[in-house]
């Protein structure tokens, strides 16, 4: 067997590795350095002449030793030619040294083994650019997993449903509170896919909704939409009543890629509107009585003859307001017009008959002057001659009185209320103007609203229980008209009715 020292000596080859920039070494049979070039000599911090002789186990950390050992046997063996592992080196002063080894056994012209030749890349920054960009993944990892659990906690503090939806309408998430309400509404378990059936039912309590109609349902199919009111639960004891609003999530082109959803809990809400229907029917029960002996006595006036002419008007403006006010009262015993801020056209019933709109707003000017000059408000009316509209007298003198009190309650001292009466293509045209405190525009959308009263209103302590505009737009529309108001705080509002002279459609 050739002697490595020999071989390598002789060998070009050799002369030129030795100046290479890539480290190698050669090792005998025993696993000692023959020969190293400087490359290599620096990498580990050592002189070719100090490595000469050393073992590659002196040259190896502890921990890799054992299967350095176990690949450089099983060379020796037969069973492999060349072998590549990546090992930590020792450098003189014990610092570990990351080596990606190339290892090949060479053979004599009989096939006997002679060496091996050993290539050696320092990867030691590789390594600890790969641990640097492992651990920032991890952080990464770990933040994002940090950052889900004070969402959740966020989430699941709320006392809001939310639901997350993917693009196919699973669910992605949801927060501890619709957890509750999924546990009423599905006792038979939720399937975490839009759509399912359960115990969830319309904003009556009653009517069952399908699957197309159900909240989930809709935002999956990309609606975005704001308080469905529905009620969950078959149980009387358990069943709430729930606020529903969508929205669609959208990916960074703008695609749709799911939906997020509230449920709000409004049960306390629908329970308090229950509890001031019964609260409104019980006080205008009670109101009933002495208004039917107010009225009787008044008939009991009239019929004398001797009252003088003056006294007999008065009494008459007296009568005229008893009755409106026993109007009032039935008014606030029908739930239908109770809650008429939710109405629509055609659920309340009107008698129609050919009315001289005139006179009718003329009397209601009239019977408001001395509450006007009382409060030292100029209150004026402007008409053109008669105009005869098809209407329900009752219904519509309602409205009149309605707007015109209000103009009157909430302008200030000194103030000016105008009534305006005008035919205009077909269209008998009300117009009510004042100069009063006005509406914000927050506040415009919301009057119509039963129980709504503005908070200029609330300050003012003026009575009332918010449900008159609420009626008058219900009575303006089942007459196939509309109700609209302008209104600027600080300015005054103009509220302008408009009914067809020939009644409803």
């Amino acid at each position: 067997m050739e002697e490595p020292n020999d071989i390598a000596g002789d060998d070009p080859w050799w002369a030129i590795a030795a100046l290479s920039p890539v480290s190698l070494c050669i090792v005998g049979l025993d696993g000692s350095v023959v020969m190293s070039n400087a490359a290599f000599a620096a990498m580990v911090g050592r002189g070719a002449d100090e490595l000469r002789g050393m073992h590659f186990r002196d040259l190896t950390h502890a921990d890799d030793v054992g299967r350095g050992q176990e690949l450089f046997d099983e060379a020796l063996r037969g069973e492999r030619t060349t072998y590549r592992t990546t090992t930590r080196l020792l450098d003189a002063d014990g610092h570990v040294v990351w080596g990606d080894i190339s290892v090949a056994l060479v053979r004599g012209a009989g096939g006997d083994p002679q060496y091996f030749i050993g290539q050696v890349l320092d990867v030691t920054r590789d390594r600890a650019d790969r641990a640097k960009l492992t651990e920032t993944v991890r952080e990464g990892v770990r933040e994002g997993a940090r950052e889900r659990t004070r969402s959740d906690v966020m989430l699941d503090s709320v006392d809001v449903g939310m639901v997350l939806l993917d693009s196919d309408g699973r669910y992605e998430r949801i927060n501890r509170q619709q957890q509750v309400i999924l546990e009423i509404a599905y006792p038979e378990d939720h399937l975490g896919r839009a759509g399912q059936c359960g115990e969830v039912y319309a904003a009556d309590g009653v009517t069952a909704l399908t699957s197309e109609q159900q909240p989930c349902s809709r935002a999956a199919r990309g609606e975005e939409f704001e308080d469905q009111r529905i009620w969950v639960g078959a149980t009387p004891g358990d069943r709430r009543a729930l606020a529903a609003s969508a929205r669609s999530v959208r990916d960074d082109r703008g695609r749709r890629d799911g939906a997020a959803l509230s449920f709000t809990d409004v049960t306390d809400l629908f329970e308090s509107l229950r509890a001031r229907e019964v609260f409104v029917a019980s006080v205008s029960h009670e109101l009933r009585t002495p208004l039917t002996v107010v009225l009787g006595h008044l008939e009991l006036l009239l019929d004398q003859d001797e009252l003088p002419e003056e006294v007999s008007r008065e009494l008459r403006v007296v009568a005229r307001s008893a009755v409106r006010l026993r109007a009032l009262v039935a008014d606030l015993l029908d739930p239908a017009t109770t809650m008429a801020g939710d109405r629509t056209r055609g659920e309340i019933a009107l008698d129609c008959v050919s009315t001289d709109l005139t006179g009718l707003v003329v009397e209601v000017v009239e019977s408001a002057l001395p509450g006007a000059l009382a409060a030292h408000v100029v209150l004026a009316a402007r008409t053109h001659g008669t105009t005869r509209v098809v209407l329900d007298p009752h219904r519509v003198r309602q409205v009149v009185e309605n707007l015109v009190g209000n103009a009157v309650k909430y302008t200030d001292s000194g103030g000016r209320v105008d009534v305006v009466l005008d035919l205009r293509d077909h269209e008998a045209v009300l117009s009510v103007a004042d100069t009063g405190i006005g509406i914000e525009a927050g506040d415009v959308a919301q009057l119509f609203t039963p129980f709504f009263r503005a908070d200029p209103a609330r300050r003012r302590i003026s009575p009332g229980l918010g449900l008159g505009l609420g009626i008058a737009r219900s009575i303006v529309l089942a007459h196939g008209g509309r109700l609209e108001v302008h209104s600027e705080p600080g300015r005054g509002s103009t509220f302008v009715a408009t009914l067809p002279v020939g009644g409803p459609a």
